[in-house]
This record gives structure tokens, sequence and C-alpha cells, in this order.
């Protein structure tokens, strides 16, 4: 295994444009954030939520995702405790295999922050994160992961596999699981039962 002893202190060159960098929004300080557009997601600031209160908005989002005929995942990114993303699965609705719960919280989270680093961020998650998504939390640095039902099938962070807590990747988010995950599980119980009678 490869040692990393000299690892880059990134937080020092927020709000300052370096050599070769693009003029993002988290370099340009905090006049440019403030003229990015608003997340669209639906929960946005409040007080801060506990795992199961955030669960809850995550729960909702994944209700959402029946209307357009989508499997119910849904998904919270919170910053300090308060929700600053929340989306749901729209792969059908789209027409986009990437536009799972997660991957969008993900982008509108990075969005809302101005940063793509979201070493800050929860993400509550009704079902347990695929390989696409658990490598997107942590490519993007998530400081933690919350999930309800566990994936058998697909899942990447504790069922199948267990990709945020693989030593040998640059990152390691930290992971609580089975919060509500029976209210998650019959929601997808329901859909899929649903759908094979319809």
């Amino acid at each position: 295994m490869r040692e990393r002893p000299n690892r880059h202190d990134w937080k020092s060159c927020v709000g300052k444009l370096t050599v070769g960098s693009n003029p993002t929004v988290s370099a340009m300080g905090t006049e440019a954030a403030s003229s990015q557009p608003a997340s669209p997601s639906r929960a946005t600031g409040g007080e801060p939520l506990d795992d199961e209160a955030a669960m809850g908005l995550a729960l909702d989002e994944a209700v959402a995702a029946i209307a357009h005929d989508d499997v119910p995942v849904g998904a919270v990114a919170l910053h300090g405790g308060r929700p600053i993303a929340a989306r749901h699965n729209e792969r059908e609705q789209r027409r986009d295999p990437t536009a799972h719960a997660e991957m969008l919280a993900l982008s509108d989270a990075a969005s809302a922050l101005g940063t793509w680093r979201l070493s800050e961020v929860t993400l509550v998650v009704t079902l347990e994160p695929c390989p696409m998504c658990a490598g997107a939390l942590i490519a993007a640095r998530l400081d933690r992961l919350v999930y309800g039902a566990a994936d058998m099938k697909a899942g990447a962070c504790g069922s199948l596999y267990n990709l945020c807590a693989d030593p040998r990747l640059n990152h390691e988010v930290a992971v609580t699981v089975g919060v509500r995950a029976a209210e998650a599980s019959a929601l997808l119980t329901g859909f899929f039962a649903a759908r094979r009678r319809g």
C-alpha cells in the first residue's frame, strides 16, 4: 500500500485563485457564490435535523418518484444538520441512467455550497447506494452517509461491497445504517408489487 504523508491542504486554497484554475464560484469568493441560482430542492434551510427527521424528508422525496414511475428512492443532503438539497430518482423521467437520487442531491449540494468538496455534508438516503453512487460519495469527499434499507443485490456501502470503508481508496465515508429501514423497505416492496400486478 502506498503512503500519502504529503497530502495537499486544499482548505488553504479556498477563496483564492490559483495558477491554472478555472474561476469557479468557490475560488471567486462569497459575492460570486451569492449570484449562483438557488438549489432546485424542496427542502432547504430550517432547523438542524437528526437522522430520523432527515430520513422523513428522504422518504417524502422517495414517494414523489412514484409519480413518474421511478423506483422510490429519496436523498437529502445536510450541511450543519440543515437540508441544502433533497431529490428523488428521476431515471425514467429524464431517461438518464445516472439520475439516481444520490447523484442529483450531491450535484445540488455542490451548487448550494459552491464547491465539489462536500466534506461537511451528510447524505441521508432511503436505500443503500449502488457502486456508481458510492463512488460519487467518495469523489465528493462526503463526511457521512445515512441510509435506511440495505440493498443485497447492488448495495455498495456494506451489503454487497463496502466502497465507503475501503482503505485502498483516497477517502472513507462514515456510514450509519438502518435508519427507518422498515419504512424504506415497505415503500420499495409496495412499488415493485404494484408493478408486477399492473
